[in-house]
């Protein structure tokens, strides 16, 4: 099969067109034909060798951990999916990824694509969705008229969970530069900070969650916005600050994005039902996976950069 893969860790030009064995399927594996395959900033960090301590990966290294595509074959455990069954999946970064035709994954991890988008935008979901819904749903609890921040509004995980917060009826304030000021309020963004113009810890006041994907000192001052004995912050890039909890009384969480099939067939309902439409800032062939990789490392990149596997 065609993939794209590294055989050791470094810049982008380790990223090499290759022809691969297809995947094993092991006795729960979906074995999915891949149409479509996401880039995640967690692909060029585990590319640079950022986490090689943790994943222990072989070479060669399939990278992507994201796609949507067609089950072609199943495992003899297998009781979700069958062949010919549209899905889409956040898979297990601890296998070979999805910038490849085909992927074989734990059904587990795997759930049916919505039916009113295509494969380029289901693929844009799992790994965005997975984050903002375990950092708002399951760690924030948010409900129903909370007041929410999301810090980078514009970026992939800050897009979609603006969108997650509103389906919840909540009173959604978001952060990000003049360029994207217009598409955030698309979002459905009440409250808008423009960071280049002002500073949200001196506008926004008595919030009862705090997402943070920027980490560092918008982290910290993030503290100043939430209501004291009462809110919770949750970041994708920063430990928790037990100090600044303590002095606030103030719930605090680290998130690492875990793969859940249930949470992303819950993801699915919502984008089923209109709640929320997956933002695909740009679209590029497998074989520019590289140009894709320098775009996501760019940080200029407006929501899910899509690689198209098939046509």
């Amino acid at each position: 099969m065609k993939a794209v893969a590294i055989e050791k860790y470094g810049g982008p030009e380790v990223l090499q067109l290759m022809d691969l064995p297809k995947p094993a399927v092991t006795k729960r594996d979906v074995l999915i034909e891949i149409h479509a395959a996401s880039v995640n900033p967690v692909d060029w960090k585990i590319r640079e060798g950022y986490l090689q301590d943790m994943l222990h990966h072989r070479f060669p290294l399939i990278l992507g951990w994201d796609a949507a595509g067609v089950v072609v074959d199943t495992g003899p455990e297998v009781t979700k999916f069958k062949r010919g069954d549209k899905v889409f999946s956040r898979t297990d970064i601890a296998r070979n990824g999805t910038y490849a035709e085909y992927v074989a994954v734990d059904e587990k991890y795997v759930a049916m694509k919505p039916a009113n988008i295509s494969f380029e935008g289901a693929a844009a979901v799992p790994l965005v969705g997975l984050t903002a819904w375990q950092a708002l749903v399951d760690f924030a609890r948010m409900k129903k008229d909370d007041k929410v921040l999301i810090h980078a509004g514009s970026g992939g995980v800050g897009s979609f969970a603006i969108q997650l917060a509103k389906s919840k009826g909540c009173y959604v304030a978001a952060t990000c530069s003049s360029a994207h000021v217009d598409f955030v309020r698309s979002l459905g963004a009440d409250q808008i900070v423009d960071y280049t113009k002002g500073d949200f810890s001196l506008q926004l006041h008595d919030y009862d969650i705090v997402f943070d994907t920027i980490g560092g000192e918008t982290y910290r001052k993030s503290f100043k916005v939430l209501r004291q004995q009462h809110g919770a912050m949750v970041s994708i890039l920063e430990q928790p600050d037990h100090e600044l909890a303590e002095q606030t009384g103030v719930r605090v969480g680290y998130l690492f994005m875990h793969p859940d099939g249930k949470e992303l067939g819950k993801i699915a309902e919502l984008v089923e039902a209109g709640d929320i439409k997956p933002v695909v800032g740009k679209i590029l062939p497998l074989e520019e996976a590289r140009n894709a990789q320098m775009l996501s490392q760019s940080h200029h990149a407006r929501g899910k950069i899509v690689l198209q596997v098939r046509g």
